[in-house]
């Protein structure tokens, strides 16, 4: 599906074809033929709009016939049915500068082009250069989002768990270490990505474009510093919980252990007593309550030895 906006008095207005200072959204379901359309319209070379196909496409950017191409990660939820798999996962998305329109092309729907969407009125068409920063600029913008939900998440699991084990909420927390692993990935290539474009000047920016740029450097470098802290932090209490159940494992066995032992010797006891061969007492109207006592009294003995020895 495509998309047409443009920016006339500070509205948004949908159109039914690319003008000069529009902007051209791509969303799924996408079609070859809408890719060739669009290609031969624009004059963008194919594999351009091609590339966001690939969700394992690498940021970077590129030019072709004075068409600009630059491909950054972006993050999205993950609508996956399988339980195991991550909560959140990175897409790429496609910018493209053509010689009179901005192009965006996406694998997903993401919340980064809705925010972007949102505020178009804002923009000025004719300075693109500036719409490809807005555009990155809402992309950390989702990273921070979604980093703020990952870490409420966390803490209202962690909680969980404090009050009682369950497979359940460490299955949750490795989801959102999954999720964090996603994002410190894609944060730290976007990162290299933004550095590079700034030390090369690909856009051909001025003074306050770069002083923008360089913020958009420090915001995603603060949103990855969070994805570290937030993924070290899990993976230590994911560790600190597998260290907790493994304790709690050994004390079980511990005390089963305790038990088996204090039991054991009034069976011994009472096989002695159930043996066909002549024992002491056996005539004696108080035969029952010998290997009763006797019983009683091996297994306080040494209940009383392991409480003295703190072992149970």
């Amino acid at each position: 599906m495509i998309q047409y906006f443009k920016n006339i008095n500070y509205q948004t207005i949908a159109t039914d074809k690319a003008e000069n200072g529009s902007w051209v959204n791509v969303l799924p379901p996408l079609k070859q033929e809408e890719f060739s359309e669009l290609s031969n319209t624009l004059d963008i070379p194919l594999d351009f709009l091609t590339d966001s196909l690939d969700i394992d496409e690498r940021t970077r950017f590129e030019e072709a016939d004075n068409v600009k191409l630059v491909v950054i990660k972006t993050p999205t939820e993950n609508n996956s049915f399988n339980e195991s798999d991550a909560y959140y996962i990175t897409i790429p998305i496609c910018i493209i500068i053509t010689h009179n329109q901005i192009v965006t092309v996406n694998s997903f729907e993401n919340g980064a082009i809705k925010k972007f969407l949102n505020t178009f009125q804002n923009r000025h068409p004719d300075n693109r250069k500036m719409m490809v920063l807005k555009i990155i600029e809402k992309i950390i913008q989702t990273y921070l989002e979604f980093l703020k939900e990952i870490n409420q998440r966390r803490n209202i699991l962690e909680q969980k768990l404090y009050a009682a084990s369950r497979n359940e909420q460490l299955l949750q927390l490795m989801r959102i270490q999954k999720s964090l692993v996603y994002f410190v990935t894609a944060l730290r290539s976007n990162e290299m990505l933004l550095m590079k474009i700034e030390r090369t000047n690909f856009l051909g920016l001025n003074e306050d474009e770069k002083e923008f740029l360089n913020d958009l450097i420090v915001d995603n470098s603060q949103a990855l510093e969070m994805s570290n802290i937030y993924t070290n932090i899990l993976s230590s209490t994911l560790d600190a919980f597998a260290s907790i159940i493994a304790n709690n494992q050994n004390e079980v066995l511990r005390r089963l252990s305790v038990i088996t032992i204090v039991l054991s010797f009034p069976v011994l006891v009472a096989s002695i007593y159930g043996m066909n061969v002549p024992i002491p007492y056996k005539d004696s109207p108080y035969a029952f309550y010998v290997p009763v006592s006797l019983s009683l009294i091996i297994s306080l003995v040494i209940g009383w030895f392991f409480l003295k020895r703190k072992i149970f």
